[in-house]
């Protein structure tokens, strides 16, 4: 049977680009720049997105164009080993520990799109959402976001993915930027652009250890990188485009996603009387935001507009999540799509109840958990383009692209040698804050070389052993 592809570049660069923006974007981006000092974080994020996002971003569809293949055959084919195919079932492992917290939070976003016009949680938007976050109604509502996801994978690549995004992700877009421009006018606006827009060099000084990590963790999450996604993505890709363009453009599309969640929802959180904005948490969207919904005009119907905006951007990134494990079924498993969805939403369905019922559980998956994982992943990625892969890599990474050749070694140096000593600092700091030892950061930094030196030899060392990638 023939391996589905995109209709074409459009359809290609839009899931990707959906893929990228979902909640990351819209309920982690504000919350965590509010929390890191606003934009002394935004600064530091647009940079790590440019140096390490957009790279990395790079690898994996360098990888995912090359073999044709989801990332557990990808890496082994490619690589000639088995032990490679089973570093890429990391990527089963993202996939399933994403979307079983991830449908948690898309079913919240549902709770509210449908409580919105009633203005069900105006009342008190803090007990609102303490009464409905965990439990009975949260696991339903998980498992409606599910069956939706569901729905538009169990279609296909082109008829459910391509369909469903090139819709889906203009109209966040549209619909972001008219909400941008109607929050300018409130009484917050000035003061809420100020701390989100004026960038504070002192207050990158004085905690730039903690906002370059917090910065890393979420330019990740939000790029897609790491978790397989990607090179799934790419695999589908049929024809020679230009991987640096299309790699750019996505993440052009997400950041300005980003940024734009950023000027909706500061904009709402100042003009809330007494609201904490850089203590609001996780739950700014949720409490801090509908609070501001509650006290402004026409608030029921802003408020259900927002909401359905942001239930499209999530629903378009946890489909990416679902498609990289049926990918995997469907490509090494030889299922069909329609049974590898039964199947994976079967599992979900379960692991996601979990979490809908034990916080601790929801809050381990979604924060050092799948940290871990994306970072574990995206370091994988870009040694294997650069290390395994080799000058098969700048090959492809060229494909299409009317750049010089010189652009491509860069390219390899970058993901090859500065990427991976960044991405096992913030892997080991991660890992020492877990057990609470804390160790100065340039002690972190060399071991983070140390380690990233180690395995980049061990690779080489396998590869000149067993012979040159395909």
């Amino acid at each position: 049977m023939a391996r589905e592809s995109w209709t074409g570049r459009i359809g290609f660069v839009l899931a990707a680009a959906g893929s990228a923006v979902g909640l990351g974007n819209l309920w982690r981006f504000p919350w965590i720049t509010a929390e890191n000092g606003g934009s002394a974080f935004l600064l530091v994020y647009l940079g790590i997105v440019l140096a390490v996002g957009v790279p990395g971003l790079l690898a994996e569809f360098v990888i995912g164009r090359r073999s044709q293949k989801s990332p557990v055959g990808a890496l082994r084919d490619l690589s000639g080993s088995r032990n490679w195919g089973h570093v890429g079932l990391l990527t089963v492992v993202a996939g399933l520990v994403l979307l079983s917290f991830y449908s948690v939070v898309g079913g919240w976003i549902l709770r509210y799109l449908v409580a919105s016009p009633t203005g069900a949680y105006f009342g008190d938007p803090g007990a609102y959402f303490g009464s409905i976050s965990f439990g009975l109604e949260a696991a339903g509502f998980h498992v409606l976001f599910l069956l939706l996801t569901a729905g538009v994978v169990y279609g296909g690549v082109r008829d459910g993915i391509e369909r469903a995004t090139t819709v889906m992700m203009p109209v966040v877009f549209l619909a972001l930027i008219g909400l941008s421009v109607w929050v300018s006018g409130l009484s917050g606006a000035e003061e809420a652009y100020t701390f989100y827009l004026s960038f504070d060099v002192g207050a990158i000084q004085d905690s730039f250890l903690d906002i370059v990590l917090a910065a890393a963790g979420q330019a990740l999450f939000t790029l897609s990188v790491g978790a397989g996604t990607m090179i799934t993505y790419a695999s589908y890709v049929g024809e020679d485009r230009s991987l640096p363009a299309d790699a750019t453009l996505v993440a052009v599309l997400n950041t300005s996603v980003g940024v734009l969640a950023g000027l909706v929802v500061f904009p709402l959180l100042f003009s809330t009387p007494g609201a904490d904005v850089e203590t609001s948490g996780p739950g700014a969207l949720f409490v801090g935001v509908a609070t501001a919904f509650s006290e402004l005009p026409a608030g029921r119907l802003a408020a259900a507009g927002f909401f359905a905006v942001v239930a499209l951007a999530a629903l378009s990134s946890s489909i990416s999540m679902l498609e990289i494990v049926v990918a995997y079924l469907v490509d090494e498993r030889d299922r069909s799509r329609q049974e590898a969805v039964l199947g994976v939403v079967g599992i979900v369905l379960v692991t996601g109840t979990a979490s809908a019922f034990t916080p601790e559980l929801f809050e381990a998956l979604a924060g050092p958990v799948v940290d871990f994982v994306l970072t574990t992943g995206l370091f994988a990625f870009v040694v294997f383009a650069a290390w395994v892969l080799g000058g098969a890599a700048v090959d492809e990474f060229g494909r299409g692209a009317q750049f010089s050749a010189g652009l491509g070694d860069a390219w390899r140096l970058l993901v090859g040698v500065v990427i991976p000593p960044f991405l096992a600092f913030t892997l080991l700091v991660g890992v020492f804050e877990l057990f609470g030892v804390t160790l100065p950061s340039w002690q972190l930094g060399l071991a983070g070389t140390a380690v990233a030196g180690t395995v980049i030899a061990l690779v080489r060392w396998t590869r000149d052993a067993t012979g040159a990638a395909a």
